[in-house]
């Protein structure tokens, strides 16, 4: 009997009022003998409370036990590797050798001496032994200039950097070439051992395993160590938009790193052409891959990007782009050294990418892929074990045929209950309009305890002890929808059969999920396929087993294919949240002080409390009482955020095994201001303080008791306020601290000068500049109020945007590079007695004997282990033209 054969008999109850049936006939949707089964006097009764929620604990936790163990799982590392292609133990030796010489900033002798010497020695000894390919080696040093577009856009400008290229290819040549990147310079005070020198180990390996290998190459491979990344992606524009090579080039793999060891996910694909992942999917040994992961970074939500974009932009190249993604607590600090790095990490990473780099070099899609090129893949791995991957086109098929079997199902139950005057129409409306605001409190709930543990002064007590998150934000969402629902059946619904709502809310999670579907469909969004998900496997398993449900009840046999139906869409989106939520936490911890990452954090929470239980809503309606559920989950909450709010989870910690530390920037800065007349109206000294997290300076006052809010800088009228941002940052970062200090003079001493300033035929005014400093300059523009700047030497004097902000050039240069030259035509709207345009110079020492004052070691060392300080000095220097 359908679940709804027999509404039109259903004893209705609505603020104490019953509506009459229209027939003697005994009700199938009486309050009583309801159970999951349903069908009359033979149904089962309800569920025990207790049974209730030991079954779906039981089944929860198996699924984390699968997918924790997907996650850790990597490879051992035998004796035999060796004479398998991909040694990981040598790669491991130049990982070593790379990361002793220090931190590698661009322009230090360490990037551009130490390690440049050491990757040619290690080609030159592959070059050889090399038997069957040839090895070319050439040292490119490219000056140029281009735009970016994250943090809110800026230009950015090279001089001299270094690029070490290698081509391996046949003997007798090759006409095409697959291009492996990955970048050897690092932040300034990291080693940098997985951002990126183990790219950059695991890339000479693969260079050695393919330049002995048995299999013969059809095509040219190009390995790409460059030395210029972390200064905003620039070697790889030198390289893509100058070097001679680049023409053989039909595809790219991009190795980086946002977090320390674990597995390498490929995060980003395209454009378009299909036949790349296609290529990763048969040649990679152990592949972990996500089209959402490459949805979620392609969207912006992460400030950050890769060499990826440098290659898709300007090169027209299509590519893989993986990256390292676990622990990223410690990624660009003094903890990222080569020891932290598993050996089978390196092992993981070396066998996918010299399979890869092989399979690709002797394809004939590399060679010829125009017929391959159009359209988009969505892909997926299954645990590691295994990728599916099929094209977008094919995926929007499937999803509108699931949908259409969602919409034939429920049509269908329509179809009966206008047949048979039943409500069940306005019961799913009621039901989707109940779960709907149900979200919203749950949503808005864990809001209001998100704020009020931040104003508390207690954000980020779950840094260092993540399932805190977990437990405080997840009970009160999960105690907020089992009592919304609660409520519902017991004021409501009134005495209406239990199977009833159940079936009920089956088919309002089912309506929601199939709306979702159609509207990622209809959006081209490749992560389509997880709503897809959602429909299509417990829908099949309630067709499958509905009619038996109906006769025999909750049996167990039955409960366990209920289960299994949602078995799959649970599995995976568990697995996509956890690959989330190793992301994203330690990046709230430099995300800046005005994102309250407890509010993110609380809304991922809820959002995932949310969609695994949409089809675990009929449970609350076939139990008899939720009431010790409800308690249990309320005094979970109630002791969590007192522990929280009392503040016995501190959010940091600096224990060797697993640093979780707070980040600190620290420069020790002169800053000069000039009026029109070049004459000095203002000049001070200190150190300027910036943390990296919402918590700001509340842990640190007690330790360092100076830097409290009596320090706290003020903006000034100047461009960036008046401080020497290294990015333009200043929009999240709006906290920071100034503490009084000695004058800062580099050895070395910068020099500003105007060269010209000529009348153009446009009536406008050219201003040509010349600049020299250290290696990392950054310039700050603002035309001042009746003027703009029209044009500019950045890109060969092409138009730049017409706002009227102020903009943001990053200058870096190698080891030797002449003076910075650049000129500005600005355009006056009258006569400017008070100057046409204000410009300031910051100098920032990231090595050498100017990096660190007495002043910044005395302070460093006063900040609690628990911190990562990162410190240099700098000066601000500001002129008005």
């Amino acid at each position: 009997m359908s679940a709804v054969s027999g509404e039109s008999q259903a004893v209705r109850i609505r603020g104490g009022r019953a509506a009459e049936p229209r027939a003697a006939a005994p009700s199938p949707l009486r309050k009583g003998r309801g159970g999951l089964g349903g069908g009359g006097g033979r149904a089962a009764g309800a569920l025990a409370e207790a049974a209730a929620l030991l079954l779906v604990a039981a089944y929860l936790l198996l699924l984390w036990a699968l997918i924790r163990l997907s996650l850790q799982q990597l490879l051992a590392v035998g004796p035999s590797d060796e004479r398998d292609g991909f040694d990981a133990k040598t790669a491991r030796k130049h990982l070593q050798h790379i990361t002793d010489f220090g931190p590698r900033p661009v322009g230090s002798p360490a990037n551009e001496v130490l390690t440049v010497n050491y990757l040619l020695k290690q080609i030159q000894k592959i070059k050889e032994n090399a038997v069957a390919n040839s090895i070319t080696v050439d040292i490119q040093r490219p000056t140029g200039f281009f735009t970016i577009d994250f943090l809110g856009g800026f230009y950015s400008y090279y001089d001299n950097i270094t690029n070490v290229a290698v081509k391996l290819e046949p003997k007798n040549g090759a006409k095409h070439a697959m291009l492996a990147n990955c970048h050897f310079d690092s932040v300034a005070n990291s080693p940098g051992a997985s951002d990126d020198a183990v790219s950059c180990a695991v890339m000479l390996e693969v260079l050695n395993a393919l330049s002995n290998s048995s299999i013969p190459l059809q095509h040219a491979v190009i390995f790409l160590f460059n030395g210029a990344e972390e200064n905003i992606l620039q070697a790889s524009h030198g390289f893509i938009t100058q070097h001679p090579w680049v023409k053989l080039i039909r595809a790219f793999i991009n190795l980086e790193a946002a977090g320390v060891g674990g597995k390498e996910l490929v995060f980003q694909t395209g454009p378009e052409n299909p036949w790349l992942v296609q290529a990763y999917i048969r040649a990679a040994k152990h592949p972990f891959a996500s089209v959402v992961g490459q949805e979620v970074f392609q969207s912006g939500i992460i400030p950050s990007d890769t060499d990826f974009r440098i290659y898709r932009d300007y090169g027209n190249i299509p590519g893989i782009d993986l990256a390292f993604i676990e622990n990223g607590y410690i990624y660009h600090t003094k903890y990222d050294t080569a020891d932290r790095i598993p050996l089978d990490s390196i092992k993981r990473a070396g066998d996918n990418i010299l399979a890869v780099l092989q399979y690709l070099a002797t394809s004939e899609e590399l060679a010829d892929s125009t017929q391959y090129r159009h359209g988009t893949m969505i892909f997926f791995d299954v645990l590691g074990l295994f990728v599916v991957a099929y094209p977008q086109r094919i995926g929007a098929i499937i999803n509108y045929l699931v949908a259409v079997a969602a919409v034939v199902y429920l049509g269908k139950k329509f179809s009966i209950s206008i047949n048979r005057g039943s409500h069940y129409r306005r019961d799913l409306l009621y039901g989707i309009g109940v779960t709907i605001i149900c979200w919203f409190i749950i949503f808005v709930t864990t809001l209001i305890v998100a704020v009020f543990v931040s104003l508390t002064g207690h954000a980020m007590s779950w840094y260092s002890h993540f399932y805190v998150s977990v437990i405080l934000y997840g009970s009160i969402a999960l105690a907020k929808l089992i009592l919304i629902h609660t409520l519902a059946k017991n004021l409501y619904y009134g005495n209406m059969n239990d199977f009833y709502l159940a079936e009920l809310y089956f088919d309002v999670s089912l309506t929601i999920w199939c709306c979702t579907l159609v509207y990622f469909t209809q959006r081209d969004l490749c992560s389509a396929y997880v709503p897809g998900l959602w429909v299509a496997f417990p829908l099949l398993v309630r067709l499958l087993i509905g009619k038996e449900l109906n006769e025999k009840g909750a049996t167990v046999k039955l409960t366990a294919i209920y289960f299994l139906g949602l078995f799959i869409p649970h599995l995976l989106t568990m697995y996509l949240f956890w690959g989330a939520f190793e992301m994203f936490t330690p990046i709230l911890g430099r995300s800046g002080t005005e994102i309250p990452p407890d509010v993110v954090l609380a809304s991922i929470i809820a959002a995932y409390t949310i969609i695994l239980t949409t089809y675990f809503v009929s449970l609350i309606y076939l139990c008899r009482s939720t009431k010790w559920t409800l308690l249990g989950l309320v005094t979970v909450f109630l002791i969590s955020v007192t522990l929280v709010c009392s503040g016995a989870f501190f959010p940091y910690t600096s224990d060797p095994a697993g640093p979780h530390p707070k980040r600190i920037f620290l420069q020790h800065t002169t800053r000069t201001f000039h009026d029109l007349n070049r004459e000095v109206i203002k000049k001070d000294s200190g150190i300027w303080i910036n943390g990296f997290d919402y918590t700001l300076m509340s842990h640190i006052t007690p330790h360092i008791p100076e830097i409290n809010h009596t320090i706290r800088s003020s903006c000034e009228n100047a461009p960036f306020c008046g401080f020497p941002w290294f990015l333009p940052v200043s929009g999240i970062i709006r906290k920071n601290w100034y503490l009084p200090a000695a004058e800062f003079s580099p050895k070395t001493p910068d020099t500003f000068k105007l060269i010209s300033n000529n009348k153009m035929p446009s009536e406008s005014r050219r201003l040509t500049f010349e600049v020299t400093g250290p290696s990392h300059m950054t310039l700050y523009i603002r035309p001042l109020e009746g003027t703009r700047m029209i044009q500019s030497s950045f890109g060969d004097g092409s138009s730049l945007d017409n706002n009227y902000g102020d903009y943001f050039v990053f200058y870096s240069h190698g080891l030797q590079a002449p003076a910075w030259k650049f000129w500005l035509e600005i355009q006056t709207l009258d006569l400017m007695p008070n100057g046409m345009v204000v410009i300031a110079v910051a100098s920032h020492h990231f090595f050498g004997e100017d990096q660190r004052t007495a002043e910044l070691i005395a302070l460093e060392k006063r900040f609690p282990e628990w911190c990562v300080v990162s410190s240099w000095s700098s000066s601000y220097n500001l002129f008005v033209f």
